[in-house]
């Protein structure tokens, strides 16, 4: 299901202005494992924990992508409201294990006036991440 909201970038903003409890909204940041795009999916009140990603996925180095690394990897994606597909991108996907127990999840739906929500068991059907804790 696809929800119509007001314009909206913080991830604050979009469940206030989606009506989309906090707990069941989920961001995307990209961050470069070992040089690598990466998508790290998270709910959209805790910060990603560079480290615990780096330790858990046995990197040698991680560091959060600027926009500018990114933006052309998603052209037909607003910046910075990439729906959590690295499937559809070639580039894996981490989910915080924080996410992995919630019934529903909402995203960005390219844009930043739409969502997508859906059950999160069909959403790991489809993108098949690797299930992590990183989040903090």
């Amino acid at each position: 299901m696809t929800i119509k909201h007001p314009p909206a970038y913080t991830a604050m903003e979009i469940a206030a202005a989606a009506h989309v409890p906090g707990k069941e909204l989920a961001k995307t940041v990209i961050v470069k494992l070992d040089g690598k795009m990466t998508m790290a999916v998270l709910p959209s009140k805790y910060r990603v924990d560079l480290e615990r990603l780096r330790t858990a996925c046995r990197a040698g180095s991680v560091e959060l992508a600027t926009e500018e690394d990114f933006v052309r990897t998603f052209p037909n994606c607003d910046e910075g409201a990439m729906p959590p597909f690295g499937n559809l991108y070639d580039m894996d996907v981490y989910v915080a294990a924080r996410l992995s127990g919630d019934e529903y999840i909402a995203f960005n739906a390219g844009t930043h006036t739409e969502l997508v929500r859906m059950r999160y068991r069909d959403f790991e059907r489809l993108v098949n991440p690797k299930v992590l804790a990183f989040a903090r």
